[in-house]
């Protein structure tokens, strides 16, 4: 497991988003956070960004307030929490996550969107580039799922031995494509053989650990995912009991006690999302802040 925050990159151009971009004429400026999963997943990453607005003078309750909305590990009910949102015009729309960013970008063109995703924004269609994403979103990316090959490399090299490697994908996340290909060329470089199992649901995982027994894999990939994330418990359960070899993007998998996990850290990725949501405020009060159009990493 890393700790580092070497994969999380900052796009640039807050400062273009547009002027009629702003709160409900009210006291306090809002922030609508849309997120896949449940409260309780998010704690951590929420408490990160409100750290992050903090570090910019922003406080719940004394200059902004919140408006939450949670899936619930249901990716189809995104689109219709993104409109509530929009039509309680909230100052800025937070997308947690990949398919909740997609949501936010479908449902307002004009609200500032922050975003987190493991993948590569263009690719995605999220922004046309990554200096000056252009339009009303800009956000942190882990480039998790251009990492992807990494961990099946990891994981060869723990378990050398093992020819037969699965991966655990979500169909329902936009980068589940992509990864599936970065990881599938990589199996071929390798000299592997690379199995796709999909898992969308619980009732999902069933079926896929046991077609994960059935090709007899000797190592398991678990793709970057929200709902994976939800579930790394129950995962790390179902690993152990096949006596599997496993790898995930986030250190909750690894800290439930499964063999390594490799990704950038989502808690610094909302820390920075929390700072980057503060010019946006400052925008829609009059008092443009400029921060610098060019990529960030952070080290």
């Amino acid at each position: 497991m890393i700790r580092r925050r070497e994969f999380i990159t900052l796009l640039g151009g807050a400062a273009a988003w547009p002027l009629a971009a702003r709160a409900q004429q009210s006291a306090l400026p809002v922030v609508g956070f849309l997120a896949g999963e449940t409260p309780e997943l998010r704690a951590g990453h929420v408490r990160a960004f409100r750290q992050g607005l903090s570090e910019q003078g922003y406080v719940e309750g004394r200059n902004f307030s919140f408006e939450f909305r949670w899936a619930e590990g249901r990716n189809d009910r995104l689109p219709a929490l993104a409109a509530d949102l929009v039509r309680r015009q909230v100052g800025v729309l937070v997308g947690g996550g990949t398919p909740p960013a997609l949501a936010a970008k479908a449902a307002t063109s004009t609200i500032p969107i922050l975003f987190d995703t493991g993948g590569d924004p263009i690719d995605l269609g999220l922004v046309s580039s990554l200096n000056r994403p252009g339009g009303n979103l800009t956000g942190a990316t882990s480039l998790n799922v251009e990492i992807g090959p990494k961990r099946l490399e990891l994981l060869h090299e723990l378990v050398p031995t093992a020819r037969i490697i699965a991966l655990l994908v979500n169909p329902t996340n936009p980068n589940g494509d992509a990864l599936s290909r970065h990881v599938q060329t990589a199996a071929r470089t390798l000299g592997l053989e690379l199995h796709v199992l999909n898992a969308s649901t619980e009732r999902d995982f069933d079926s896929a650990f046991a077609t994960l027994a059935q090709v007899q894999a000797g190592g398991l990939v678990i793709a970057t995912d929200g709902y994976f994330l939800g579930q790394s418990e129950q995962l790390g359960t179902r690993v152990l009991r096949r006596r599997v070899p496993a790898i995930f993007a986030y250190h909750e998998f690894a800290a439930a006690g499964e063999l390594v996990s490799y990704g950038g850290s989502l808690t610094d990725q909302y820390r920075l999302l929390g700072i980057y949501t503060a010019p946006a405020f400052s925008r829609a009060r009059g008092r443009p802040i400029c921060p610098s159009s060019r990529s960030q990493r952070s080290s």
